[in-house]
């Protein structure tokens, strides 16, 4: 009996020092097991993405890295581990500019970075243009946002066939306005060859980013406050001045992010130049994207056309880390 009654003692002392701490209310250490699936359940979540970023992006771009230092041609289709290793000569004929590969390769790179940057311009300036334009309240707004993003939710493949037909030199529509209806030509011109490819390609590719840039400006000014706009008003700011000095510092980290996007994607686009011309892009609109497919594809020779994929993956990131470099100084400096 008195054992008992001790041993019930020593419980109440010993719950009543357990939940002391606690207000009353007893506290119970979680299991191991319960600690390990909470912990391991962001992981257990973001397995199938790193699988598919595994089989899409890294796996083949490791395999491209080593067919770049193989002789890997036609005669290795079936057994492309059996190509012997040619170390760096892949590379050499690629960067040989008193090659004709080099020099055609050389000038693909030129004719790309003049693309990229009307294309990428172009389409930030008509998505900022926009963007601005639509922040006020008027009738129609909500429509004219709808239409705006059309180019942006049409397939490629889709948008560029049309923009295909339109260009074409009897029966387009681009002719038919400009020489039938304006007279602002000789002649129908041809769009999909010779010197006028270029400029198609810019127009199709600004066609089809700029919605993208009005929908990243537009949520960007969603965070600009509209005291500052009226503060200005108030102190005789016009509608440019208010442009330049308020919104287009208030939307620097957003352009800085956008410009770079659009920067990859027009600088890797491979889908548009090959529906608008096929697999043979004229001269003056030869892409790097296109000219790599056909060094591979066309000529049978992967391996230099996979040496060509590295430099083109090496250049951007290059690109990419000065880009990021300075833009992080340019903060960093305007926040001090």
């Amino acid at each position: 009996m008195t054992a008992t009654v001790t041993t019930d003692s020593l419980t109440e002392k010993s719950d009543r020092v357990t939940s002391r701490g606690s207000g009353g209310a007893r506290r119970r250490l979680p299991r191991v097991p319960d600690r390990i699936r909470q912990g391991g359940l962001p992981y257990l979540l973001l397995l199938p993405a790193v699988l598919l970023e595994l089989l899409i992006h890294v796996i083949p771009m490791i395999i491209g890295i080593v067919m770049s230092f193989r002789q890997f041609t036609q005669f290795y289709i079936n057994n492309w581990g059996g190509a012997p290793w040619s170390g760096f000569d892949n590379y050499r004929i690629a960067v040989d500019v008193n090659a004709p590969i080099g020099e055609a390769l050389l000038h693909s790179f030129f004719v790309t970075c003049v693309f990229t940057f009307f294309a990428v311009g172009l389409a930030w300036l008509f998505g900022v243009a926009a963007a601005i334009m639509l922040q006020e309240n008027f009738r129609g707004r909500g429509f004219l946002r709808a239409v705006f993003l059309v180019p942006y939710a049409l397939p490629v493949y889709a948008a560029v066939i049309t923009w295909a037909f339109m260009f074409q030199r009897d029966n387009g529509l681009v002719n038919h306005v400009l020489h039938d209806q304006l007279g602002l030509t000789d002649q129908p011109s041809f769009w999909l060859i010779g010197d006028n490819s270029i400029y198609a390609l810019i127009i199709v590719s600004v066609w089809k980013g700029w919605p993208f840039a009005f929908l990243i400006v537009m949520a960007g000014l969603q965070n600009i406050p509209r005291e500052l706009y009226e503060a200005a008003s108030i102190d005789g700011a016009g509608i440019w001045q208010q442009i330049r000095r308020i919104t287009l510092p208030s939307l620097r980290p957003v352009n800085q992010v956008l410009v770079l996007v659009l920067f990859l994607w027009t600088f890797n686009d491979f889908n548009t130049p090959y529906v608008l011309f096929g697999k043979a892009a004229p001269e003056n609109a030869d892409l790097i994207s296109i000219h790599i497919y056909q060094s591979s594809f066309v000529t049978w020779n992967f391996g230099t056309g996979s040496a060509m994929s590295v430099l083109l993956l090496l250049f951007l990131l290059v690109v990419t880390a000065v880009y990021l470099f300075v833009t992080s100084r340019g903060r960093k400096g305007a926040d001090a």
